[in-house]
């Protein structure tokens, strides 16, 4: 019987420690975000088909969604086409070297910095609608369940496309 009931706050133990540890995850996503890594062509190739993955289930999650939150499939559109344009925005400023016959490239601080700050802002505005659940009055745009989506997609977006450049380059294109 004792057991059970350390089930319970075994699990709000957990919770809690999720919670504290997320400014840690997000200073950690920052500082591996904008490292100098080596492109090796496997895991390359397989972080691009993944992405287009993520991003056919994306759009079918968005799709199905849409049947109960009015725009999550127009919202879900718009992020992708906004996290593209960022991602390739991203190739121009990332810093791409040749050593020999490999590829290092280094991503831009100031784009890996607003995407961090963009998951903690998701983050953020999830824990605040978590908070206010009840409340009657109508909240603004910008906290609509559907811009769960624009940001979903504009991560994976940027994330596609960010990908498949990198991939091209190192096939030796002009990305």
């Amino acid at each position: 019987m004792p057991l059970l009931l350390l089930l319970p706050l075994l699990a709000l133990c957990l919770v809690a420690l999720v919670i504290a540890l997320l400014p840690l995850s997000l200073w950690q996503r920052y500082r591996r975000g904008h490292a100098r890594r080596r492109a090796v062509g496997w895991a390359v190739g397989v972080n691009a088909w993944a992405s287009l993955v993520a991003l056919a289930l994306f759009a079918a999650s968005a799709a199905a969604s849409a049947l109960w939150i009015d725009g999550a499939l127009v919202h879900a559109a718009g992020g992708v086409a906004a996290g593209a344009v960022l991602g390739t925005v991203g190739l121009w400023l990332t810093r791409f070297e040749h050593d020999g016959a490999q590829l290092h490239y280094t991503p831009n601080r100031l784009l890996v910095a607003a995407l961090t700050l963009l998951v903690a802002a998701r983050i953020a505005v999830a824990l605040w609608r978590s908070a206010h659940l009840g409340d009657a009055a109508p909240a603004p745009w910008w906290l609509q369940p559907a811009t769960l989506f624009s940001t979903g997609g504009a991560l994976l977006g940027y994330a596609s496309a960010y990908a498949w450049g990198v991939r091209r380059r190192l096939r030796g294109g002009s990305a």
